[in-house]
């Protein structure tokens, strides 16, 4: 409940009037009765009651419209608090470290957002307001049944009190079994994500009946939990209802023989039964509102449990002051870097170095597993290194804020993901202020103009959700893309020449050079496992197992370090395999199409 507070205080004041109408509501409930007593008083001694009648239907009706804009602002006050929450939730999901996310199903992460934030709906329309306005409710109508008769009220709390306490301890186990019913949620959102985020491998392999029977356990399992948070739920009603039933029962049958003995007026009887009505009414109200609450506060701290998360340091507040490197210093220093995954034991990288200055380019290569694209993580600071450090200008990036280090930086993944959306969007999402001209630039450098000019509609034309309306290679290029709008002075590209074919890959390479040339020179940081697009690259430094094995230009490592030697006759670029290594200038090699077959000659 502490936790609640803080949710409810920026709504303090909606919900102060709201709980002042509940206030209004309840006098208007409570006058009811005591002007039907009289409306009977005044029919059995012959008074007139027009006066009365009219007041009771002014009083109905008032209550009526009263309750309604209480409801109305109630249901108001707790779609903003859902707004709210999902904001602040987003906020700190985009902001937690990339290891926490990495390390977590992104549709329960998903579930948390939707279906949890929903919840906090109930919480405050059926839940904490009502509760509040039913008790108090409940609180008048016992005191107005006292101030009528203490016999039948020592009555009606006998037979209430043994339901609603058992409503109550029934009640209790809901939040828990409230809580797994939203973590299996959870976990069916994430199978479904998971399913549909690789719909076309699933079908390829002939795998969809699997996937279709693994959704269904998980939706299964939440079916479970949800029938036995419904079964504890359900059995609060009948509680209620065989407490109210025999609170009716009893007063009915004490009343009428306190009637026939002169002791109860009728009038009093029939104005202890609308208060009845009246503490029966938000009894009821109240254990719902209390089932709503204990699932609000359930589904709370999932919600909790993400907001709780630290969030990504960012780093000093303000950019440290310090001389200009002098000419010639290098623009990335690695130093002496070793870096652990959380919880590994062995290092993924280990005593690595190496410089790159602006203008240039420098290839990783190195077997899968050497840790390369690491390394371009811990450039971008999405960890930080167990020992060692990493310098720009000088500066150990750990002294900057990373924000403005991202800034300084371009960063192509190797997935190179696209967004859903326009290609507009994702082009000038590292750059929105970025003009036409400079757009059109890099779309002519990258090869992308006749992917931006094949529809009507341009650079607003739809590329699907994740790009899936662009081929490998237009993904890869559009990420590029996206990068160089930004004009960084270092570019980190994790095999940007994956899903490229020659002639698109030789075209990249050009614009790169040109990239390279950028002002002061844009220093390029390339991971490369094909070595034909790498061999002019001003140097290039070889990983295996974490550790630098070698670091040089083509023609020296080809000299003295074995494991370069044997990357490059595996793919055929050592002179003595029987094929020289390619220029870097040299045409894309044409590769002739087969002619017709006799049969098809003749057809």
């Amino acid at each position: 409940m502490r936790s609640l507070l803080p949710y409810l205080r920026a709504h303090r004041g909606p919900l102060a009037a709201a709980a002042a109408l509940s206030l209004v509501t309840a006098a208007t409930g409570l006058a009811q009765p005591l002007l039907v007593r009289q409306v009977i008083d005044g029919v059995q001694v012959g008074a007139a009651v027009t006066g009365t009648v009219v007041l009771v239907v002014v009083v109905l009706i008032a209550g009526s419209v009263i309750g309604a804009f209480q409801e109305f602002l109630l249901q108001r006050t707790a779609e903003g608090i859902v707004l709210h929450t999902r904001r602040r939730l987003v906020d700190r999901l985009l902001r937690l470290p990339v290891a926490d996310l990495d390390a977590r199903r992104t549709g329960d992460l998903i579930s948390r957002v939707g279906s949890d934030t929903t919840l906090l709906r109930a919480v405050v329309t059926s839940g904490l307001v009502e509760v509040a306005s039913s008790a108090l409710l409940a609180v008048g109508a016992v005191i107005a049944m006292a101030l009528v008769d203490l016999t039948l009220l020592g009555v009606t709390l006998l037979a209430v009190g043994v339901g609603v306490t058992a409503g109550v301890l029934v009640g209790r186990r809901l939040r828990a079994l409230a809580r797994l019913s939203q973590e299996r949620v959870g976990a069916m959102t994430a199978a479904v994500e998971r399913a549909l985020g690789a719909v076309r491998t699933i079908r390829a392999s002939g795998a969809t009946d699997r996937e279709v029977a693994a959704v269904g356990v998980a939706a299964e399992q939440a079916y479970d939990a949800g029938v036995r948070a419904a079964r504890v739920r359900a059995a609060i009603s009948p509680l209620v209802g065989v407490a109210v039933q025999g609170a009716f029962v009893a007063v009915l049958g004490v009343g009428g023989y306190r009637v026939a003995s002169g002791a109860l007026t009728v009038a009093d009887l029939v104005a202890f039964i609308l208060y009845l009505f009246l503490l029966v009414l938000p009894l009821g109200q109240l254990l719902g509102a209390y089932a709503q609450l204990q699932q609000g506060l359930g589904a709370l701290s999932r919600v909790e449990e993400v907001l709780d998360l630290p969030e990504e340091d960012p780093g000093p507040p303000t950019v440290p002051t310090s001389p200009r490197p002098p000419s010639g210093a290098p623009l990335l220093a690695v130093e002496r870097l070793t870096f652990v995954h959380r919880g590994g034991d062995s290092p993924v990288l280990q005593d690595v170095s190496f410089t790159a200055a602006r203008g240039t380019r420098t290839a990783l290569v190195g077997p899968s597993g050497a840790g390369k694209s690491t390394l371009l993580g811990l450039l971008e600071r999405f960890d930080d290194p167990a020992a060692g450090r990493i310098r720009l200008d000088g500066v150990d990036l750990r002294d900057l804020p990373r924000a403005a280090l991202r800034a300084r930086l371009g960063y192509v993944e190797q997935e190179a993901p696209v967004l859903a959306g326009t290609l507009r969007e994702n082009l000038l999402l590292a750059a929105p202020d970025a003009t036409p001209a400079q757009v059109d630039a890099v779309l002519v450098a990258t090869g992308l103009t006749a992917v931006a000019t094949r529809s009507p509609l341009g650079l607003d034309a739809q590329v699907g959700e994740g790009g899936v309306l662009l081929s490998g290679g237009e993904r890869q290029r559009l990420a590029i893309c996206r990068s160089l709008l930004a004009r960084p002075e270092l570019l980190l590209l994790d095999e940007p020449t994956a899903s490229l074919d020659a002639r698109n890959e030789a075209a990249l390479a050009q614009a790169l050079r040109a990239v390279q040339q950028h002002g002061d020179g844009t220093a390029l940081v390339v991971v490369a496992h094909r070595l034909s697009t790498v061999v002019d690259a001003d140097q290039i430094v070889v990983l295996d197992g974490g550790r630098v094995v070698g670091v040089g230009t083509h023609t020296e490592l080809l000299d003295r370090t074995p494991l370069y030697r044997e990357l490059a006759a595996t793919q055929l670029l050592v002179a003595d395999e029987g094929v020289a290594p390619p220029r870097p200038d040299a045409p894309p090699v044409a590769i002739p199409t087969p002619g017709p077959t006799d049969e098809e000659k003749m057809s």
